[in-house]
């Protein structure tokens, strides 16, 4: 047992012994060949710099109209992007029109907006990428009067004849919900009459209440306090799509959402039947030169802001990608297959941003590193050996002088030389392979130093490693 003790601690001594010395020998490489390293790693720096510039800390969005859902939504993002030590700043607009042209400009300072599937031609839009739908918007038809029942298609007939012969509001110009009622109304066959009003929810809202306009496109979320206030009052009727499936296929970008009856007041039964409603998406678009660690904080926010369940989505459905109005950006891509990155999950934005980036420039480091330090042993080998040779150089010089011509006054002068000479290989660090090598050297000095003190006599010493 003593025995298996011994051999044990034996084991154990001679690994604590192996690691000792390595680590005095990478230690005593770090000091030689700290500068080649320095500037190799400066190099790499300076091309990861170049080539991945660390995230902007100050990002400008294009949201909507002031007091809209968009605007709303964005306030979200904003107070979601403050706590990752990011600003977001919210640029409110006039719709979704005004927030493409701002992404398409290349010089303009926006580089992400919401923006309603439907309301511009995708073909012939460049610099511009999606990072997925991140909710519903639903298509609000709002109306005065008696109630059109949803079955009853030759009196959903004449009470669309009505609304086009009465006053409506279609939505500002520019903004989505202008471009879905135009949408559905061309889609009947129907032209923009001079009785179409554009006004925008709130006024759409107002002029209802006042019995201005007889009806009303609202484009927006459930939650809209627009679209709750219209909801709420009995006073107004919402028209639905019994057609939705021939929407949808005229309108590819159409969802259907269906609404069962009482879904909206079981108090007052509202809707009284199940009905569907039409519903276009938001899209959160990007320009594409946009950093990728921001690109992921987006879709982190999307999925923490917009993936919870609400009244038509599910939990976990958003970020969608599918059907999107733009091409999907390749972060995008790796996000609805992957995720977000590991370390984004468990540590601070700038932490993980920081971590991944380094990751970019040490491993082509350690790549073009590492050849490098096969190469170091002999590199230090023949450095050590030249420092050696060299004191074998001066002491050489020192036996001719005193061969040639020894003066017995000048031996403590002499000795003193070879004393600072031995200061100096003993301020050498070499590697146990160039020991024979060192001892020599100093065996040598001894030996010089010995002859000088019994009186010299032009005996040669023995040759150093380099015939010296």
């Amino acid at each position: 047992m003593g025995s298996i003790k011994q051999d044990i601690n034996e084991t154990f001594l001679g690994l604590y012994e192996t690691a000792q010395e390595k680590w005095g020998d990478f230690t005593q490489f770090l000091k030689e060949a700290w500068p080649l390293l320095t500037i190799l790693l400066l190099v790499l720096m300076g091309i990861w710099w170049y080539a991945d510039p660390p995230p902007p800390r100050h990002v400008v969005m294009a949201t909507g109209q002031p007091g809209g859902s968009y605007d709303a939504l964005g306030k979200k993002y904003a107070t979601f992007f403050k706590k990752k030590g990011i600003s977001l700043e919210l640029l409110a607009t006039k719709g979704a029109e005004e927030n493409i042209a701002h992404l398409v400009d290349r010089k303009d300072p926006v580089q992400a907006a919401f923006v309603q599937a439907g309301v511009f031609n995708p073909h012939g839009v460049r610099g511009v990428e999606s990072l997925g739908a991140i909710s519903y918007d639903p298509i609000w038809l709002f109306y005065r009067g008696p109630e059109v029942k949803a079955n009853d298609f030759q009196e959903i007939k004449e009470r669309s004849k009505f609304f086009l012969n009465s006053k409506m509001s279609v939505g500002a110009m520019g903004s989505g919900t202008y471009a879905q009622a135009m949408h559905i109304l061309k889609a009947n066959g129907f032209e923009e009459g001079a009785h179409f009003l554009n006004l925008s929810g709130a006024q759409s809202v107002e002029a209802l209440k006042k019995g201005v306009i007889e009806a009303a496109f609202i484009v927006d979320a459930y939650e809209a306090p627009n679209v709750q206030t219209l909801l709420a009052d009995p006073n107004f009727h919402l028209a639905a799509f019994p057609r939705a499936e021939a929407y949808s296929r005229l309108l590819p970008y159409m969802q259907i959402l269906n609404v069962p009856a009482g879904a909206f007041s079981l108090s007052r039964n509202f809707p009284a039947t199940d009905i569907k409603l039409m519903a276009s998406t938001t899209n959160l678009l990007i320009d594409d030169r946009m950093h990728p660690a921001l690109q992921f904080l987006f879709l982190e926010a999307a999925r923490e802001i917009n993936g919870n369940t609400s009244f038509f989505a599910e939990r976990g459905e958003f970020p969608s990608f599918k059907n999107t109005i733009m091409p999907e950006s390749p972060v995008a891509l790796h996000y609805e297959k992957n995720g977000s990155p590991l370390l984004m999950t468990y540590l601070p934005f700038w932490l993980a941003e920081l971590i991944n980036r380094l990751v970019f420039v040490l491993l082509p480091f350690c790549a073009l590193a590492y050849p490098v330090l096969l190469t170091l042993p002999g590199y230090r080998n023949k450095r050590m050996r030249r420092k050696i040779d060299l004191l074998y150089g001066v002491l050489k010089t020192y036996e001719q002088e005193l061969a040639t011509n020894f003066d017995p006054e000048s031996k403590d002068e002499y000795l003193k030389k070879l004393d600072l000479l031995e200061y100096q290989a003993l301020q050498l660090r070499v590697s146990k392979s160039m020991s024979g090598d060192y001892f020599a050297l100093r065996t040598s000095i001894d030996y010089v130093r010995s002859c000088l003190n019994r009186g010299f006599h032009p005996i040669q010493f023995q040759e150093g490693p380099s015939g010296v």
